[in-house]
């Protein structure tokens, strides 16, 4: 039995009938002057492109044998090319490594007393790309210096910094640092100007015997006897020193600000900064005046980073919370977006964010409780301004010993390479990097890293950043990814040939080109390439060696 009747064949023909006619209207109906809709595709631009920025790594190999350069890619975190410093049957291992201000010519100072330059090349063609050059026998290099052009050392065969142009680099004179009947000795470090467009360099001298004095400064309990050191300013244009300014003790390293106005001396030895008006080559003191600006102007020759500094010369106007009692400042950096020096205290296990804004007179500025006043006196106390101090701990342990930091370019983070942060108390374990927040001055997170670190660096580009750690006594890069997607984590380690010596960025930003073109060696009161409870471990630190310093393993 059906449920529906059955339709006729005639019924049929007339359904299909009436279903032909409805299409053809249906058809008639899309044409003539009635509206039909049309899609138009959107097409998506994709996210920016990451810009052409680089990491160089230089490892060593061992003494005798050829470095190795490493270059990787910001974007891929891989390394795009590698190649060893054995060019004409040279073969020497790498001591030093920095790149120019530009980003473009790595250079290195070898074990067989040669200088090496390269370009940074990506397509992995090498054979024309390394090039040799011998210094003078009786050379005592330790550091480099690479600005746009040339190239400057710091000599201790005759207190001198030695000039090299050309390519290969050829060696063109030495200026003794000796000035004015005051004859520094042991120039160890040298900053300045990054291209022959600024008026001068600035060596750093120690003040010590050149030859027994290179481990004084990495010993804490040589730094109440230690003398106070030397900053002799080279002008560019005559190559010859004007008379030394005198700075702290075991003076270390020094930060030259981009726009050349002020000048930081970072003083192991007593815990302190020395700052350099550069304007006009002198101590940055002054008696207070009414600026141009038509505010009052305070003058901050010397900077305390610890209690120990505070009880000699002071204490910053907004306090000393977090000072630790020693600090042992090695390393900073200088942030423009925020005008803000980040120095990292390697005894005392914290950072000091010092605030070092100047007005567009080049004066030092500061705000007081009276705004309006006519008299210094009636201005007040400071209540803000150049040498506004915060300090932070960092690390997981007691004595972390951040050997190195590095600013994000637009100033919202600091990460700090905590070479000692080793949780064994032997050695045997590794260390980390610490993640601090600039705006809230407080630490977000710890990470470990293989290794025991003793440089951090970044490029940053917009809110995409990577911070590249490297440990002398491990061959691996540690890549840490910060984005607004991820935050600081370790992206990838990369095996490196050899073990690092340092590395360094093209650029910080992914445009402009690199502000660190300093080289930063073991031992004259920068830490060695172990941490402290490696050389604790086999004996070293009490009597501690330049060459066990240098050691890796």
């Amino acid at each position: 039995m059906r449920l529906f009747p059955m339709i006729s064949r005639h019924g049929r023909c007339l359904l299909a009938r009436a279903g032909g006619a409805l299409a053809i209207t249906l058809l008639l109906a899309g044409c003539g002057d009635n509206y039909r809709p049309i899609i138009t595709p959107v097409y998506s631009n994709g996210p920016e492109p990451q810009p052409a920025a680089y990491a160089i790594v230089v490892s060593s190999t061992g003494a005798s044998k050829p470095g190795v350069v490493s270059i990787v890619d910001y974007s891929g975190d891989s390394i795009l090319s590698s190649s060893s410093f054995s060019v004409g049957g040279i073969k020497a291992g790498p001591v030093a490594f920095t790149l120019d201000s530009i980003g473009g010519t790595g250079f290195t100072l070898n074990t067989d007393n040669t200088l090496t330059n390269f370009n940074i090349n990506t397509t992995g063609q090498w054979a024309n790309n390394i090039l040799i050059s011998t210094v003078s026998p009786s050379s005592q290099i330790v550091n480099l210096m690479a600005p746009s052009t040339g190239l400057w050392t710091t000599d201790l065969n005759g207190d001198a910094v030695d000039l090299f142009s050309g390519s290969p680099e050829a060696f063109k004179e030495a200026v003794p640092v000796a000035s004015s009947g005051t004859a520094p000795t042991m120039p160890v470090f040298i900053a300045g100007a990054s291209s022959f467009s600024g008026q001068r360099e600035y060596v750093v001298s120690q003040n010590q015997p050149d030859l027994t004095g290179q481990t004084f400064c990495n010993n804490p309990a040589n730094f109440t006897a230690a003398p106070n050191g030397w900053l002799t300013p080279i002008e560019i244009t005559t190559d010859t020193a004007d008379p030394p300014i005198a700075t702290g003790k075991c003076p270390v390293y020094a930060v030259q600000t981009p726009d050349l106005q002020r000048m930081f001396v970072l003083n192991r030895g007593d815990d302190t900064l020395t700052v350099l008006n550069t304007n006009i080559n002198a101590l940055d003191q002054c008696t207070p005046h009414l600026g141009q600006s038509g505010n009052w102007v305070t003058c901050h020759p010397v900077i305390p980073l610890s209690l120990n500094a505070v009880a000699a010369i002071g204490a910053p106007w907004n306090g000393t919370a977090g000072m630790t009692t020693t600090a042992g400042p090695v390393y900073a950096e200088y942030n423009a977006a925020t005008q803000q020096l980040v120095v990292a205290d390697y005894d005392g296990g914290t950072i000091s964010v010092i605030d070092v804004p100047i007005d567009e007179y080049g004066d030092d500025s500061n705000t007081y409780t009276n705004s309006t006043c006519a008299t210094y006196a009636a201005c007040g106390a400071i209540t803000g301004g150049f040498g506004t101090i915060h300090t932070i701990q960092v690390g997981n342990t007691t004595h972390p010993n951040p050997a190195s930091v590095t600013v994000l370019n637009d100033g919202s983070k600091a990460y700090t390479a905590n070479q000692n942060d080793d949780s064994s108390g032997n050695g045997t374990g590794s260390g980390t990097v610490s993640v601090v927040n600039l705006s809230t001055y407080t630490v977000e997170k710890t990470i470990p890293v293989a290794g025991h670190p003793r440089t951090v660096v970044n490029i940053q580009n917009s809110e995409y950043a990577k911070i590249y750690a490297v440990s002398p006594d491990s061959p691996y890069l540690a890549i840490i990814e910060s984005s607004p997607t991820i935050t600081d984590q370790i992206d990838t380690e990369l095996l490196l040939q050899g073990y690092p010596i340092d590395v360094r960025t093209t650029s910080q930003n992914g445009a402009s080109g690199n502000n660190n073109y300093s080289s930063r060696v073991p031992g004259y009161g920068q830490p060695c390439n172990l941490s402290d409870q490696q050389l604790t471990a086999r004996g070293y630190l009490g009597a501690l060696t330049l060459a066990e310093c240098e050691a890796q393993q």
